[in-house]
């Protein structure tokens, strides 16, 4: 049997009484399970919109009587806590920040003991499960029954192709762990760009998680916060509409899955790699200009060539998928360096 999502869709932020009720009005639909807003925004640096506050829970409160749409948003102290609860929120989740801190953790716990509303972990910043894990257990320990995490994307120095990068080994050991959690997706934070947010959507109901948190704005480009990372209404269902939705049969061989998961992880690892690669390679490009020198260097590709293929075959690779390897990331380098020949000089 294929079992529908929970989806949670809206804006990153509450920006302005119109902004909110339009998206919503767009996304009223028995499609939607809840209508997402963030009042409160914790920003890396200071300067930035930190969230409407206190009067944004109106204008959500709005939404839920004028389109009968469960309502939800971060919570990060007992202050918060008590807001939303006394405007009737049916749901809260705590951010990635939030998580990372123990002592955050057990204070919103403390404010959350006796709700029956359901409550959402987002993963630490940080790669951590054992912090992950912590964080869910309090809410468990402070008498938190409907309970779920939210895999959000790991923050790490060096940037690749995604904003936080996914670690979908973590999520997949949290299932195990807390089998009885359901686990949802936000592959808004996990891209950080709306046109890699389907192939992570997708990844996800692959992986059997239960549901996807997808930040949705009426119009993206007009956003306050996290602009790059927003869907339109439309777009939002035109994804959901594509996403090829498993019978639960199809996830018994956990084995394989892991199998599939290891694979997919060492392949973003690849792509990354050869990102950096390619960005040296350009670095490298720029000198050679700078110092009129050509850009094919034969007897130094033919040595690192034949050293590379040399240190394949020590692993047991072929010669034959060394070669072509090598020889398919030579041919981008050249390709790349070429384009900054053509560049034009700059004027001093």
């Amino acid at each position: 049997m294929v079992v529908k999502p929970k989806i949670i869709a809206g804006p990153c932020s509450a920006e302005t009484r119109e902004q909110i009720l339009k998206t919503a009005s767009q996304l009223s639909s028995d499609r939607i399970d809840f209508f997402r807003a963030g009042i409160w925004k914790p920003r890396t640096r200071p300067g930035a919109f930190e969230g409407i506050g206190h009067e944004g829970l109106n204008w959500m409160t709005e939404v839920k009587e004028k389109f009968n749409l469960k309502i939800c948003t971060e919570v990060a102290s007992p202050e918060h806590v008590e807001a939303v609860l006394k405007k009737g929120f049916d749901m809260v989740w705590i951010g990635a920040r939030s998580t990372a801190n123990p002592f955050t953790v057990q204070e919103i716990s403390e404010a959350l003991k006796g709700v029956t509303i359901p409550v959402m972990i987002k993963n630490p910043t940080n790669p951590d499960l054992k912090l992950w894990i912590g964080a869910l257990e309090r809410m468990m320990n402070g008498g938190i029954e409907d309970l779920s995490a939210i895999h959000r994307g790991f923050s790490v120095y060096e940037k690749n192709l995604y904003r936080n990068n996914p670690n979908w080994q973590i999520a997949l050991d949290l299932k195990k762990e807390l089998p009885n959690i359901p686990l949802l997706c936000d592959p808004s934070h996990i891209s950080g760009r709306r046109h890699l947010i389907h192939n992570i959507s997708q990844k996800a109901m692959d992986l059997d998680y239960d549901g996807l948190m997808i930040e949705t704005h009426f119009d993206p480009n007009q956003a306050l916060t996290d602009k790059k990372q927003q869907l339109t209404p439309d777009e939002l269902f035109e994804l959901l509409s594509s996403l090829k939705l498993r019978s639960r049969k199809e996830f018994m061989d956990e084995q394989l899955l892991d199998f599939r998961m290891n694979l997919s992880e060492i392949d973003s690892d690849i792509i990354a790699l050869l990102k950096k690669r390619m960005d040296i390679s350009e670095q490298i490009g720029s000198y050679k200009k700078e110092l009129n020198m050509v850009i094919f260097q034969k007897s130094i590709w033919e040595k690192a060539f034949k050293e590379n293929v040399q240190n394949a075959l020590d692993v047991e690779l072929s010669e034959e998928f060394a070669s072509q390897l090598f020889k398919l990331i030579h041919q981008e380098s050249i390709v790349k360096q070429s384009k900054i020949f053509l560049k034009p000089d700059e004027e001093d």
